[in-house]
């Protein structure tokens, strides 16, 4: 991989050298290394681009990497991934993908995953999109997500991005066994002519399910925002939603939320706000001998933190 490829990779997966564990490495539309481990298999598939994920029962304590990296402009491509988790794990799977544009031609990468978590396993989930380059080339990401969690199990996704992709669409469902529990945490942040679309739905189907689906986002300058949220309740279960969002410059928020339910001991619940910031909090940071500009910066940092 050149210098840009792991600049890049580092942003998406915090990674400075090969990582522990097993991973897969696509650069460019091609494997740039991969590992599998004894309790953690990777395997091509034959059908279409992509890769199936196996984890064994009760493997605890390990991850799983496998970031995307663009540095061609003109590249489109569409990768399906499966993950297949066994019972009693503790696992991390760490996502992602960066794309680097210093051409004329459009970039995207569309990545479709799939995750069946068996009983009582626990997985983390961290997914990271970024983009730079000078191009007028567009930097696009669509993630699909679809999740099936069995009884017991529970899920932590954290949905970052924060800088440089002009297009995205991120649309992520799943369905709920009893007893399982899926946290989700976004971040999100557009400027210029960027626009971004995340809609999940979830479907509580088990007794004593839950969700809890937090979004913190900020539009800067022109770009436009949609936030589209449904929970819904098929059983005595818990159901949250949480949208908090700063509107700076001449962005463009909606927040759509939904929720169903279809039992009489569903309990869902949505708050949302929308707002500039506050400007008794730019004053104090100013009278601390920040500019304007740094104030705002400091204020949308801790915002999204």
């Amino acid at each position: 991989m050149d210098s840009i490829q792991k600049k890049i990779l580092q942003e998406v997966a915090d990674l400075h050298k090969v990582p522990e564990g097993a991973y897969n490495i696509r650069a460019n539309g091609e494997s740039a290394g991969r590992r599998s481990t004894e309790n953690i298999e990777i395997t091509s598939k034959t059908e279409c681009s992509g890769i199936d994920i196996r984890i064994k029962d009760g493997t605890k304590n390990e991850s799983v990497h496998i970031p995307v990296v663009l540095s061609e402009s003109g590249l489109k491509e569409t990768v399906y991934n499966d993950f297949y988790v066994g019972e009693d794990c503790d696992v991390l799977i760490v996502a992602g993908c960066g794309i680097h544009n210093c051409g004329v031609q459009d970039s995207e990468h569309d990545g479709i995953h799939r995750f069946f978590i068996g009983k009582n396993s626990r997985v983390r989930y961290v997914e990271k999109h970024y983009g730079e380059g000078d191009g007028k080339g567009k930097r696009i990401l669509n993630p699909g997500t679809e999740v099936h969690m069995e009884e017991g199990s529970s899920m932590e996704m954290e949905m970052v991005q924060i800088k440089g992709v002009d297009s995205t669409e991120r649309v992520t469902t799943a369905e709920l066994a009893e007893g399982a529990k899926l946290l989700v945490k976004e971040r999100l942040m557009t400027h210029g002519e960027q626009s971004a679309v995340s809609v999940y739905k979830v479907l509580l189907n088990g007794k004593d399910s839950s969700a809890d689906i937090v979004s913190r986002s900020v539009a800067r300058d022109s770009s436009y925002q949609k936030l589209d949220l449904c929970i819904t309740g098929n059983a005595p279960c818990h159901g949250h939603t949480e949208c908090d969002s700063i509107i700076m410059d001449k962005g463009h928020i909606l927040a759509v939320p939904q929720l169903e339910a279809n039992d009489t001991s569903s309990e869902l619940i949505h708050e949302a706000a929308i707002g500039k910031i506050a400007g008794e909090q730019l004053i104090k940071l100013m009278t601390l001998g920040l500019t304007e500009a740094e104030a705002e910066q400091q204020i949308i940092n801790g915002f999204l933190k």
